[in-house]
Formats: structure tokens, C-alpha cells, sequence
């Protein structure tokens, strides 16, 4: 079945539990008294933020193509437009603590201003936060803090406290997310050197360059079964440059080789690059590099 998430009393009502705040809400799925969203195969559509801290193994979850079965203690966010389907496991039960949050909840403030910082809710399932007893502690006392807010009575200050005490949520778990990638080097070694592959195949290429021009970023995470959020928090981390910059410098160094090793003309190399101009080529390469391919070519000739 398909449930879109418009809003968050429509979420509590298909639930069965009350609407305590018209933007905010949280619950444990294993507590709700209506159990056939949770139960079934549901396809979700949100139009709302959530994030759900699993305990148990309890559903597999797809996004996208791929499919990944949780551990315990894993948090997955999903951002409004995002498409999710959940596929209960017989037998497990639903110990997942969620959090709802409506965009106008955040409006306005210094969360909504940066919610784009938190990259993670663009993250795809198979890239869930998977954390230590000590950080779902830490967690769950933030979860706890904005229960409490929610179950208040609403004045002037609910808003400003639930908002900070979510933000709070979500900058603990960006600094969860930066141990993962630290406790996951090796993996993380292994795409770095598989974009650099796939970087090194895609310029020996003819006709992927003539179809599609410069590569991007997201033909480069499709290729490594990732998200480009999550491709490019990890590339960021690893290199310290981002997919961007590690394709433009990948693209610089052709061209300098290009440019020095032949006799080629600039609009040759510029197409075989994948610039759909040599005037594009000439405005990108001297961007990057403070001189044109013309002056980098005899500059580099003089000086060999």
C-alpha cells in the first residue's frame, strides 16, 4: 500500500495516537495502537522530516533500487519528497522510536536555515547511522527532551525549544556520522579507489564523453551503489575535496598533459574532454589554473 505524509496529524491518525503538537510528534512504533501501516509492506511518500532509531531488526527498508536489513541500533532520516517502502519481518517486533518534524515547524529559524548542512537526510537507506550504546543514550535523552516539549502544554517558548533541542539531535548525529566514517576507512579507501577507476575509464571513453558531456557527480555514486550525499560527505573526508574538485582536478590534469604532450588544437582537446566548446574549456581551464590552454602550452614547452 501507499501512505503519503502530508502532515503530522495525518501521520498520528493513521497511527491511532493523538496529535499533541500540529508540526512535531513522537512515538514508538511498537506502542501504536493502529498496526496496518506497520505491519504490511507500505510504500511511504513524506512530506515531512523523520527519523526513525531502530532497536530491533525489524523491517527491511528500500530506497531506490537497494534494500538493507538493520542491525540493531540504526538511524535512518528521510527528508520531505523522498520515497521510501518498509517490509515487515515476520515474527520481529517494531521497537523504532520516531521522530516527525513538519518543514514549518523549522521556518524561520537557525534550523531551517541550515537543515541543508545535514546532508544525511539525503542519504539513502543502505547508508543508515549505525551507533554504539553510549551514542543511542545520547540519542535517545535528546528524543526525550523533545517528548516532553511536545506533551507541555504549547506557548511562546515551545517552538524555540523543540526546534534547539532538535538541532541538538541532529549535531550529535552528524558527529556520530563522522566516527562511522573514521570506523570505516578501509571501506571508505576502497571507493575512494574505485572512483578514481571509474574516473580514469570514463576519459578513455570516447563515446561516454561524446553522450554525456563532463561527468557528474551522481554517475559517479550511481557506479559505487551510493548516494551522492552520503559519495560525497565520504570523498570529502577522505581527500578533502569534494567529488566537484576532485573531478576538476582530474580534468586540469588531463588537459596540462594533453596540452604539453601534443600538437593537438585546444577546440581537440577540449571536446575530447567533454566541454561542448573550446570557449568553455579556455573559461574553465584558466579558472583553475590562472592561464589559458594557449599560455599553459607554451609556458609548459619553455620550461621543459
Amino acid at each position: 500500500m501507499m501512505f503519503k505524509v502530508d502532515n503530522i496529524d495525518q501521520y498520528n491518525h493513521a497511527l491511532g495516537i493523538e496529535t499533541l503538537h500540529p508540526l512535531v510528534t513522537v512515538c514508538n512504533l511498537k506502542d501504536v495502537p493502529n498496526r496496518d501501516l506497520i505491519d504490511n509492506e507500505t510504500t511511504w511518500h513524506y512530506g515531512v522530516y523523520a527519523m526513525f532509531l531502530k532497536n530491533t531488526r525489524s523491517c527491511l527498508l528500500a530506497y531506490g533500487h537497494k534494500e538493507y536489513d538493520y542491525s540493531d541500533g540504526t538511524v535512518t532520516s528521510f527528508a520531505p519528497m523522498q520515497t521510501v517502502k518498509s517490509t515487515p519481518i515476520p515474527g520481529m517486533d517494531h521497537d523504532v522510536v520516531a521522530l516527525l518534524f513538519h518543514p514549518d515547524l523549522i521556518r524561520g529559524t537557525s534550523l531551517g536555515q541550515n537543515i541543508c548542512d545535514y546532508s544525511f537526510f539525503q542519504y539513502s537507506s543502505s547508508e543508515a547511522l549505525h551507533m554504539s550504546e553510549r551514542e543511542q543514550a545520547i540519542y535517545l535523552d535528546c528524543i526525550n527532551k523533545i517528548r516532553t516539549e511536545i506533551e507541555r502544554p504549547i506557548d511562546k517558548h515551545s517552538r524555540k525549544l523543540i526546534c534547539r533541542n532538535i538541532e541538538l539531535l541532529l549535531d550529535y548525529c552528524m558527529r556520530f556520522y563522522d566516527r562511522q566514517f573514521i570506523t570505516r576507512e578501509d571501506d571508505n579507501r576502497n571507493v575512494i579507489a574505485q572512483f578514481e577507476q571509474l574516473l580514469n575509464e570514463y576519459f578513455h571513453n570516447r563515446e561516454a564523453i561524446f553522450m554525456n558531456g563532463l561527468p557528474s557527480v551522481k554517475m559517479f555514486a550511481d557506479k559505487c551503489c551510493l548516494s551522492p550525499n552520503y559519495f560525497g560527505d565520504l570523498v570529502k573526508k577522505e581527500t578533502g575535496k569534494t567529488p566537484v574538485e576532485y573531478i576538476q582536478t582530474k580534468v586540469i590534469d588531463i588537459a596540462k598533459e594533453e596540452l604539453h604532450s601534443t600538437d593537438d588544437t585546444i577546440t581537440e582537446i577540449a571536446y575530447r574532454l567533454g566541454f561542448q566548446s573550446s570557449q568553455h574549456f579556455n573559461r574553465y581551464f584558466k579558472r583553475y589554473t590562472g592561464m589559458t590552454p594557449t599560455e599553459y602550452r607554451k609556458h609548459s614547452r619553455q620550461s621543459a
